[in-house]
């Protein structure tokens, strides 16, 4: 099964066609295809968010659209800078930029304690959804450490693995991370439609 990720992120993409590939789904872009949009994201939750990006970019191919809207929530912060994640540091901000302010704001604290929150929805063509959502825990570090990743990763520690995603590789990354875990469970809720005889 073919369908597009409603992302003009490269790694998001990479992540999301290496963990589906096993499920006999193969991963377009956006650019594959020849679309994009400018979605504003308006929704109050994760959710909302990434049914809003999977609403737009369905109106613009034929084939089911996989979205997700992730974050990272700081205890200090009151979970901030969460649903702004990505404009955390403005609009336009740079990776660099965003892990800067977070580390700016952080200064001296001694709770760093954090979560990244995943959201995931894969809308068909006749309105039916597929969602799923995944957690991973860990710590803000305070220096970038890792070359790996995108995003955060250079900063947010992982528990379970014993170091910041971007020292992980993809795999290790991929085995925990928040995004892992919702197109996990994805999955397997994609394997067992198809088991029951849908989509096909």
């Amino acid at each position: 099964m073919e369908i597009v990720a409603a992302t003009n992120n490269s790694g998001k993409a990479r992540e999301f066609a290496e963990i589906l590939k096993d499920a006999g789904i193969s991963v377009l872009t956006m650019k594959d295809i020849g679309v994009s949009a400018e979605i504003a994201e308006t929704g109050k939750t994760f959710a909302e968010n990434a049914m809003i990006k999977a609403k737009a970019v369905s109106k613009l191919c034929s084939l089911p659209v996989l979205a997700d809207d992730s974050g990272l929530c700081v205890t200090h912060l009151n979970g901030a800078p969460g649903l702004y994640s990505a404009r955390f540091a403005g609009e336009n901000a740079t990776d660099k930029e965003l892990r800067d302010k977070l580390l700016a704001e952080l200064e001296g604290v001694a709770d760093r304690s954090a979560f990244f929150i995943s959201s995931v929805v894969l809308l068909f063509q006749n309105g039916k959804a597929i969602e799923a959502e995944g957690k991973v825990f860990g710590t803000i570090t305070k220096e970038e450490r890792g070359t790996e990743g995108f995003g955060y990763d250079a900063v947010f520690y992982c528990d379970e693995i014993g170091k910041t995603f971007a020292e992980a590789s993809p795999s290790e990354k991929d085995r925990v991370s928040h995004r892992g875990r919702a197109l996990r469970e994805l999955r397997n809720k994609i394997k067992g439609e198809i088991e029951n005889g849908h989509f096909l």
